[in-house]
């Protein structure tokens, strides 16, 4: 499926629209993230682009003018060398991506354009982001299906006796890019790096970390710490944790899975993983449009006893994240959020990653995580469903 011009002007129209409604004295809205760009222009270069409050647009690019011409639909797109050549030196009240933009890059353009406030516009241009087009969709399942094939046909014949987590991922990335990866996670929370996602044999997949996510991992060492540890190898009675973003032209799904090495999975890691399915199932069937995020956090939280709430949610009760599940899209963490506080109402067509996960002492890691599409039956989910422990080996 291919981008349209029609398809960037909508998305733009989109935008002015909330923009107007959210705030009425905006002008001109700058963006340079690379996320936005692409959702914008529908190509990633060196560049800077202005959206006016008449829903015009500008997109000056440094390099390469020739990609950017080749790969946008847009018409508005000029090279420039420098912020000087482009002469509208009059933006009135700029809005900009407060979350992404560097004060270096913002010192620049106030040497360059005139400005009678600055302020931000992340929290739109992340919620007009989250309803996703048609064309955002088929990607989107494209995403899903591949994802399902790794993670429910593919590692379980790479799992091998004596293997150690850092292999795995690099077997795993290998497998990636042969269903069409496209070659990294990308997210909006600043300074996370990960090559793929979270992977931990046995306890090593409650080794706390910096990372927003309730898994663990004690990866390559203090330098990549969401790596994968070269020196824990698989044997026979370990679980391994598998928590993978992957991605198709852009667009990601997330997905987890928990397998269990030649052995039958112990009953407390059942039971844990039992518990985590269950969410699932009762988180999903909220997913519809005009439910609220917060409520559903709420009552999902308060159904859980004190025991089902150990460690739930984190490696262990010390290291607790405070959601369900989180939007997906151009990257891994987007809105909307099943978490307290988000209660703006869900809408159709937006794409959300449940991931209820409990850690078992001294086992490691249980649950599951899938993504689904907000619709009126409840979640529709594109990329294969929370399955039970999957048992691999002798």
């Amino acid at each position: 499926m291919e981008l349209t011009l029609q398809e960037l002007e909508q998305r733009r129209a989109t935008f002015t629209a909330m923009m107007h409604r959210r705030f009425p004295d905006w002008d001109t809205a700058v963006i340079v993230g690379n996320v936005n760009q692409y959702y914008f222009t529908g190509t990633i270069q060196n560049g800077i682009l202005f959206i006016y409050r008449d829903g015009s647009c500008l997109y000056g690019v440094r390099r390469s003018y020739e990609r950017a011409k080749a790969e946008s639909p847009l018409n508005e797109i000029m090279p420039i060398t420098g912020y000087r050549d482009i002469h509208n030196g009059q933006l009135g009240n700029v809005y900009i991506e407060g979350d992404i933009m560097p004060s270096a890059v913002l010192d620049r353009l106030k040497k360059y354009f005139t400005m009678d406030s600055v302020n931000f516009l992340d929290p739109i241009i992340r919620t007009v982001r989250s309803v996703k087009s048609p064309y955002e969709l088929h990607w989107l399942g494209q995403s899903g299906e591949q994802h399902r094939l790794l993670l429910e046909e593919r590692v379980p014949v790479l799992l091998r006796e004596g293997m150690s987590e850092a292999e795995l991922m690099g077997e795993l990335l290998n497998e990636m890019y042969k269903l069409g990866y496209h070659g990294l996670a990308r997210f909006h929370q600043s300074q996370v790096e990960m090559t793929a996602g979270q992977i931990g044999f046995g306890t090593n997949s409650l080794y706390p970390s910096s990372f927003d996510g309730p898994g663990g991992s004690k990866g390559g060492g203090p330098a990549n710490p969401l790596g994968g540890d070269r020196n824990r190898k698989l044997k026979p009675g370990d679980l391994v944790f598998v928590d993978i973003g992957f991605g198709i032209n852009g667009y990601h799904t997330d997905k987890t899975q928990v397998y269990m090495f030649g052995a039958e999975p112990p009953v407390a890691l059942s039971g844990a993983h039992h518990l985590c399915l269950d969410i699932l199932h009762r988180t999903a069937s909220r997913l519809k449009p005009g439910e609220i995020p917060s409520q559903i956090f709420k009552d999902i939280i308060s159904g859980l006893s004190e025991q089902e709430l150990d460690c739930f949610m984190g490696v262990d009760n010390k290291h607790r994240v405070k959601f369900l599940g989180h939007g997906v899209g151009l990257t891994i963490d987007e809105l909307p959020v099943i978490a307290k506080g988000f209660d703006e109402p869900l809408e159709e067509n937006m794409v959300i990653a449940l991931e209820p996960k409990k850690g078992v002492p001294g086992i490691g890691m249980a649950g599951v995580e899938t993504t689904y599409i907000v619709k009126a039956g409840g979640g529709q989910c594109i990329s294969g469903g929370g399955r039970e422990i999957i048992r691999v080996g002798r």
